[in-house]
């Protein structure tokens, strides 16, 4: 597979000030692929976390169908979620379409009206050639140009959704949890419910999530509905590890479900990531070895290792530095410089938490550090360190002359 020409992807402008226009924001940009396998150009839109290139972390991959239509809504709902410490933060790529009928059907068949109509579709049953194309072209290239983990995400809507079905029964190893939005389950006369039915009955394990949803294009439909039947395979499943949800969502139409979809299927796929918290003073009061004992319970479950978050961290040094617990603040400060020595934020946060102490000599050292992680990075907040590193430097002199 051949990378041709990046391109930075517009997608919101900041609000211009009277004085000047305001600069533009930019949530991810756009790369073309030749892909040998569908054998066609395809434009794949990647998101990076707002942090990506001052950190050192690897993470997570959220693959989507639509990725033009969905891009946007969806790197809103992950960042809300990160921001409440729902989630870890997550590489997103959004693929675009050329023939989506022929890319997200996993049979040459026909899709039946709700009237009962039936609509041949002579292009159908593409699904087994594009999911080659992610499984030998796109994961290799995502997976070598950007810092991943080793957890794959997959979010797909109507004809996506019922991709997403087919990809669990027929390539389970391509994606650790899926997201099915109103799922096109009528495709080939039930074609998702009759073989993930076959694919469940007997499985002894199947250590995967998933979340499926439906709108309201069943409703006055006799029961039970293919939805209700879907719900009653995946609940019948005895796999070892297999985790569901569902979520009937009738208030959605086909079209509007698919946020919420979104925001309920990372909820569930990340369930439990947020640190627990006291119930009185809703923060987090345990202590390092619970914090590491926390991501390590996580990553087990999820089947990687989980590094404990870099902001995460800092956040808890803070918490103590406030309660002046100072000798806690710097042991947290001092795992997280550890856990990621290129960062500048870490050994500048330690730096300060070793002023506060008094301990001049060790503050400037962490200070220059930060600095000059900075300038490698091409850090925005470099000015900062800077004058961090400049004042710990005249308060050390300072000591210095006094003593």
């Amino acid at each position: 597979m051949r990378f041709l020409r990046p391109a930075t992807l517009l997608v919101l402008l900041a609000a211009a000030s009277l004085a000047t226009a305001g600069e533009p924001i930019t949530i991810g940009e756009t790369q073309k692929l030749q892909s040998k396998v569908l054998g066609e150009e395809r434009t794949i839109l990647v998101s990076t976390p707002t942090n990506y290139a001052r950190s050192q972390e690897r993470y997570p991959v959220l693959y989507m169908t639509d990725g033009n239509a969905h891009l946007i809504h969806t790197r809103g709902t992950v960042d809300f979620l990160v921001r409440n410490g729902l989630m870890p933060e997550v590489i997103i790529v959004g693929i675009n379409n050329t023939d989506r009928t022929r890319d997200l059907t996993p049979t040459p068949g026909f899709y039946t009206e709700q009237d009962g109509h039936r609509r041949d579709i002579p292009t159908a049953g593409g699904a087994p050639r594009f999911l080659d194309f992610l499984a030998t072209e796109l994961f290799p290239y995502v997976e070598s140009t950007y810092r991943t983990a080793p957890y794959r995400v997959f979010a797909g809507h109507s004809l996506g959704g019922l991709l997403a079905l087919h990809t669990l029964a027929a390539r389970p190893e391509l994606f650790n949890a899926l997201i099915a939005a109103s799922p096109s389950l009528q495709w080939d006369d039930d074609y998702p419910l009759r073989t993930l039915d076959a694919f469940l009955k007997d499985r002894k394990e199947l250590k995967r999530t998933l979340y499926v949803t439906m709108a309201n294009e069943e409703d006055g439909r006799p029961a039970p509905t293919r939805f209700e039947r879907l719900r009653s395979i995946l609940g019948a499943s005895r796999a070892a590890e297999f985790v569901w949800d569902s979520r009937h969502m009738p208030e959605e139409t086909h079209g509007s479900v698919v946020l919420r979809s979104h925001y309920w299927g990372l909820r569930k796929i990340f369930e439990g990531w947020q640190l627990p918290v006291d119930p009185t003073t809703r923060r987090f009061t345990g202590t390092l070895a619970d914090v590491t004992q926390h991501y390590a319970s996580l990553g087990r479950r999820l089947g990687y290792v989980i590094q404990p978050p870099e902001q995460t961290v800092n956040q808890i040094g803070y918490l103590l530095l406030g309660q002046n617990r100072n000798e806690d603040a710097i042991a947290v400060f001092r795992f997280n410089a550890e856990q990621y020595p290129s960062s500048a934020n870490v050994h500048d946060s330690l730096g300060e938490a070793l002023e506060k102490v008094g301990k001049l000599d060790e503050a400037l050292a962490c200070y220059t550090r930060a600095v000059e992680n900075a300038r490698k990075a091409g850090d925005p907040l470099l000015d900062t360190f800077v004058r961090n590193r400049d004042r710990a430097a005249e308060a050390a002199k300072r000591a210095k002359t006094v003593s």
